[in-house]
């Protein structure tokens, strides 16, 4: 994957329906020639409601001829969806992609070049902030990045005696124990094996918050002392009863939910959620922060971030149709309206979001951005989501008390080298 820290320093950030499988990689085309691709993603739940398809009716204006049937779940119906319909060759022609899958649909080859796309068209790729590649190929564009900041609810917060947001591990812990009573608790972390994403969004990042990696000259070294201090910390904090019920099970938009609810007085989440939250319970009183580093440590951090990815099916019957919107979603004006809407980080690098200024929880996210670096080094590994639920499965035998972290992280680090 080509570095995308430099590229994205560039911008200012802001801020259920399934999917339905076709037996024709989900384009038609009608008798007048008039053709009807599918875009499957997760976008537009997490967006206000009527945008993105505003944002499609634009592009069907501006190419005639060519319908967009809008196929939107939540992420982990998506995620179902896509593996299924890549295992039967049968996914939709336009797909949103996470960078942990795309190692993964490479090697199977349901999802094309856009390399060669790329070329055929005249692309200009030089205005592109990043590009997933897998040897030396473009599988990703993407669109739209995410930092992960912590949300804190500052109405638990105040009530707990805690007057600010915490900025290191020790004040993290003790404001957790202190909302933590009644029906409220401290934190929350999604564990579900089914979207093992936490692993990524809410353990490893505390890794990399502090500085630390938990790769070495890319290979794994999970057992260094900046993953063991990460993962006995977060250990301390289950044990210490701090986390909402059912993290083994819980997803990724059950915490978000949580925390809208004012259950949860602390999380590690996307700014793609704001919006969400903010329709939920528009008198939520929460603020959004940098990751709590290690004790002590005063050095860069690391600032999880994720992309809403665009990709394009090997098997659809209408590439050139698909790679039409994919260009359109990434040309500046294209893209400088969907990241105004996700309020994110654009990936066009010539793009211009209109939050800029607007808000501040925005302007905060991108002062928390430019004190750090983004970090998420699980993008474009193999089997990346695998990886993942190998630690999960592990990481929880270690919060039920069935093994030590010693013993956890040699046992992933065993099972991670296979993979490699």
């Amino acid at each position: 994957m080509k570095n995308t820290r430099k590229a994205l320093t560039a911008f200012a950030v802001a801020g259920a329906v399934g999917l339905v499988l076709s037996g024709c990689a989900g384009s038609s085309a009608g008798d007048s020639g008039d053709v009807t691709i599918e875009f499957a993603q997760w976008w537009e739940p997490e967006l206000s409601d009527g945008e993105l398809r505003a944002l499609i009716d634009q592009f069907e204006e501006e190419n005639p001829g060519i319908t967009v049937d809008l196929l939107s779940g939540p992420y982990s119906s998506t995620r179902e969806q896509l593996f299924a319909g890549s295992a039967s060759g049968t996914m939709s022609d336009v797909v949103g992609l996470d960078g942990a899958w795309v190692s993964d649909f490479a090697k199977q080859g349901s999802i094309a070049d856009l390399s060669s796309l790329m070329s055929d068209a005249g692309f200009d790729e030089s205005q592109l902030a990043s590009q997933v590649q897998i040897d030396g190929s473009t599988y990703m564009l993407p669109a739209v990045n995410f930092v992960y900041p912590l949300y804190t609810n500052d109405d638990l917060l105040a009530d707990a005696g805690v007057d600010a947001p915490p900025t290191n591990r020790s004040e993290f812990a003790d404001a957790a124990q202190a909302i933590t009573g009644g029906d409220a608790y401290g934190t929350a972390m999604p564990l579900s094996l089914e979207s093992p994403s936490g692993i990524q969004n809410q353990v490893m990042s505390w890794v990399w918050a502090s500085g630390g990696s938990m790769l070495a000259d890319g290979q794994p070294d999970l057992t260094n002392d900046d993953v063991t201090s990460a993962i006995e910390y977060i250990d301390g904090l289950y044990q210490d009863g701090v986390f909402s019920p059912g993290a083994f099970t819980m997803r990724e938009q059950d915490m978000v939910e949580e925390f809208s609810n004012g259950r949860v007085g602390m999380m590690v989440d996307s700014l793609a959620h704001l919006t969400t939250i903010r329709e939920a319970n528009p008198d939520l009183n929460f603020s959004i922060s940098a990751l709590p580093a290690e004790d002590g440590y005063d050095g860069e951090r690391g600032i999880p971030y994720a992309s809403w990815g665009l990709g394009i099916s090997e098997s659809s019957e209408h590439k050139d149709e698909a790679w039409k919107l994919v260009e359109f979603l990434m040309s500046e004006d294209g893209n400088s309206q969907l990241s105004s809407m996700a309020s994110a980080f654009p990936g066009n690098l010539n793009a211009t979001p209109d939050f800029i200024g607007d808000d501040p929880i925005y302007e905060q996210a991108f002062d928390i951005y430019q004190q750090g670096y983004p970090a998420n080094e699980f993008t474009g590994l193999p089997v990346a989501e695998e990886l993942m639920r190998q630690f999960d499965t592990e990481f929880q035998r270690l919060l039920d008390g069935e093994t030590t972290v010693d013993e956890m992280l040699a046992t992933v680090q065993k099972s991670w080298e296979q993979e490699f």
